[in-house]
């Protein structure tokens, strides 16, 4: 099949939906299908990607690193002559409205994976004048539309599902399908020794918290844990592995915090390094009410580590409490009880959290995700000849 991605957000941008669109393409192509990438382009001099349709953006002035396509462009000519087979938009904003233009005006089935969860991305990035809850409310009543009109949704998660279902109960199809996990690359065998000694990690316990620096991360209630533990273990580090708008925010309240001599915020590193950050810690922490799935709570598991996460929506889902991790509430000392009682943990549960992460095998995602094509193509089609509605 040839299936045209249509994204809000691309390389050289990198969060958890960048990441799931190259986890499910390179997986797609190696069954044999082809992706074509439609998204906004980068910045005046940064790097493009050869094969991929840019649509002409500006800056994302709320939230650094992001672009917004606001222009008028062919691309329903280049599509055409592309003829793909499906639309699958992983953007519900400005892209997800001209996937729909598209599917509408060239007759292509429009498959929608659910990665945002609106109501939370209004509370930081309410780019208009609008107050935020009148804003959720307008934003819900377009989100609808789009997936109540897409031939299938696709939710990371059962929570997400069920939320989603509130909100848009008449979808024609929802299927939760979770972005997968590369246990080839992600394992227990990956040697963190170079890590470890570069930011001078031996003979410390870690903590590791790896993803986008953004105040939607809810990184204030690991540092505030990290706090109440330090003061009791003398020989924990957190290791805070990435880059954001948010960065220098976190750098200085470590400081008012008087951890800082205790964090360590590497900055953006390596996609092709995660594996020996993942295998430098003892303890992976994930404190976002944001996600959907939480994809980095995966490669945790898959790399050998137990997980902490909060306890809310899709990180409840994945953590089995007490096999896998702990769960924790959204206060300084549930964190540090969870932190405690997975560095104490029995040795076993090293073999469940692989385990566990094998169960969402990316190639038994993405051949999930081939199915839900097939039926899209033949689902519009019977629209489109009047036999369904």
């Amino acid at each position: 099949m040839r299936i045209a991605f249509f994204s809000d957000t691309y390389l050289p941008s990198r969060d958890g939906v960048v990441t799931s669109i190259l986890l499910t393409k390179n997986e797609l192509e190696k069954l044999g299908h082809e992706v074509i990438v439609f998204a906004p382009a980068p910045a005046k001099g940064e790097k493009r990607e050869e094969g991929v349709y840019y649509f002409r953006s500006v800056r994302f002035k709320k939230y650094q690193g992001y672009r917004v396509p606001i222009f008028p462009t062919n691309k329903n000519e280049i599509l055409e002559k592309l003829d793909v087979d499906v639309i699958h938009t992983h953007g519900l904003f400005f892209m997800g409205l001209r996937s729909m233009f598209a599917g509408r005006t060239l007759k292509k089935p429009v498959v929608a994976t659910f990665h945002t969860m609106v109501s939370d991305a209004i509370r930081y990035y309410n780019f208009t004048p609008i107050p935020d809850e009148i804003a959720d409310k307008l934003m819900w009543i377009y989100v609808r539309r789009l997936l109540q009109r897409s031939e299938a949704v696709i939710a990371p998660t059962e929570a997400i599902k069920k939320e989603l279902m509130t909100y848009a109960s008449k979808m024609r199809r929802i299927e939760v399908i979770p972005t997968g996990v590369d246990c080839d690359r992600f394992n227990p065998n990956v040697d963190a020794s170079e890590i470890k000694r570069k930011y001078g990690l031996e003979g410390r316990k870690v903590i590791l918290h790896l993803g986008r620096i953004a105040r939607e991360k809810n990184l204030e209630l690991v540092l505030q844990g990290f706090v109440l533990l330090a003061k009791k273990r003398s020989d924990i580090r957190l290791l805070i592995v990435g880059d954001g708008p948010a960065k220098d925010y976190y750098i200085e309240l470590a400081k008012k915090l008087g951890i800082n001599e205790s964090v360590v915020f590497t900055g953006f590193v390596p996609d092709t390094d995660l594996p020996r950050y993942y295998a430098a810690c003892d303890v992976f922490t994930l404190a976002s009410k944001f996600e959907t799935q939480g994809l980095v709570i995966l490669e945790a598991m898959a790399t050998g580590k137990p997980v902490t996460g909060i306890n809310y929506r899709a990180v409840a889902e994945i953590i089995r409490e007490g096999k896998d991790g702990f769960l924790f509430n959204e206060n300084p000392e549930s964190w540090e009880n969870a932190i405690i009682a997975s560095l104490d943990a029995p040795d076993d549960i090293h073999r469940t959290v692989v385990k566990r992460a094998s169960e969402f095998s990316n190639t038994k995602s993405t051949k999930r995700l081939v199915e839900i094509y097939k039926f899209a193509v033949e689902a519009k089609q019977a629209r489109l000849q009047g036999k369904v509605h």
